[in-house]
């Protein structure tokens, strides 16, 4: 195996790494007894993490495309 694919099966191998984990990390967070108020009012603990959910599996997806697309 070259650098090059290498490094192509490193990103493609971080992003389903990421895709597989944060989705289980937000059911935990939204099961988390922090995440809403005594209203049912989402709290800042739940915002913060969606937040960096979002992001996180934004960037994975960005990582996966890259790693696929160096391969070819």
């Amino acid at each position: 195996m070259n650098i090059p694919v290498a490094w192509s099966v490193v990103l493609i191998l971080t992003a389903a790494w990421n895709l597989l984990i944060w989705p289980r990390f937000w059911q935990r967070i939204v099961a988390d007894p922090r995440s809403r108020d005594a209203d049912g009012r989402a709290t800042t603990f739940l915002t913060v993490h969606s937040v960096l959910i979002a992001v996180s599996l934004a960037l994975a997806l960005a990582v996966g495309v890259l790693g696929v697309l160096t391969l070819l």
